[in-house]
C-alpha cells in the first residue's frame, strides 16, 4: 500500500510537469520552433487532425517554420487552419511546402510571454500541491484501514513532501529556462 500511494503520487506529479512542458513549448520565443504550431488542428478528411500527423514541421532558419505535408492535397486546409489559429502567422504555400516567417518579438510582447510562463508555472505548482494533498489523504486512510502503521503513514507523508519539493523545483527550472529563451535577443 505504501509503495502504491507513493508511485501514484509521483506519476500524477510527473503528468502535471509534462503538461507544463507541453504548454511552455507552445509559447513563442524570439526564434522559430516546431512547437509553435503543435496546437494547430486541421479540418481535413472529415475530422480535426493535429498538424503534426499531416506534415513534417521543421525550422531551417531561426525566423522560419517550414511545413511539408505528407499529402500535398491538404496544403490549403493547413493554411486555413494556421490563419484561423489566431497565432498571428501568415503562411505562404508554394504547392509543396508552407513557409511561416516568425516575426521578432517586441519587448512588451516578451513581458506578456514571461507573465504567462509564470502563470503556467504557478498553476502547475497548485496542481502538484493538490496531488500532495490527495497522497496525504490516502496515507491517512491507509492508517485508518489498518494497511499502514502510524510510522509508515508519517514516513509516507515525508516522502510525499520530498516529491512535492522536487517537482516544484523542476517546475521552477522549466519556467526559468523558458523565460530566458523568451527574453533572449531582447
Amino acid at each position: 500500500m505504501y509503495d502504491e500511494i507513493l508511485l501514484d503520487t509521483e506519476e500524477r506529479m510527473d503528468k502535471a510537469l509534462e503538461h507544463l512542458r507541453n504548454n511552455l513549448a507552445g509559447i513563442r520565443t524570439g526564434r522559430a520552433n516546431p512547437g509553435l504550431v503543435d496546437s494547430i488542428r486541421v479540418e481535413c478528411y472529415g475530422s480535426q487532425t493535429p498538424l503534426k500527423q499531416l506534415a513534417n514541421v521543421g525550422c531551417p532558419e531561426p525566423q522560419q517554420i517550414v511545413i511539408r505535408p505528407y499529402d500535398p492535397s491538404v496544403i490549403k486546409d493547413i493554411e486555413k487552419a494556421i490563419v484561423a489559429s489566431d497565432l498571428g502567422y501568415n503562411p505562404q504555400g508554394d504547392g509543396r511546402v508552407i513557409r511561416i516567417n516568425v516575426p521578432a518579438l517586441s519587448g512588451e510582447v516578451r513581458k506578456k510571454m514571461v507573465t504567462r510562463i509564470k502563470e503556467l508555472a504557478e498553476e502547475t505548482k497548485v496542481s502538484i500541491r493538490n496531488v500532495r494533498r490527495d497522497g496525504n489523504k490516502a496515507a491517512e486512510q491507509g492508517e485508518k484501514d489498518k494497511g499502514l502503521t502510524e510510522d509508515d503513514r508519517d514516513s509516507l507523508k515525508e516522502e510525499i513532501q520530498k516529491l512535492t519539493n522536487n517537482y516544484e523545483e523542476k517546475v521552477n527550472e522549466a519556467a526559468k529556462t523558458r523565460e530566458a529563451e523568451v527574453m533572449e535577443d531582447a
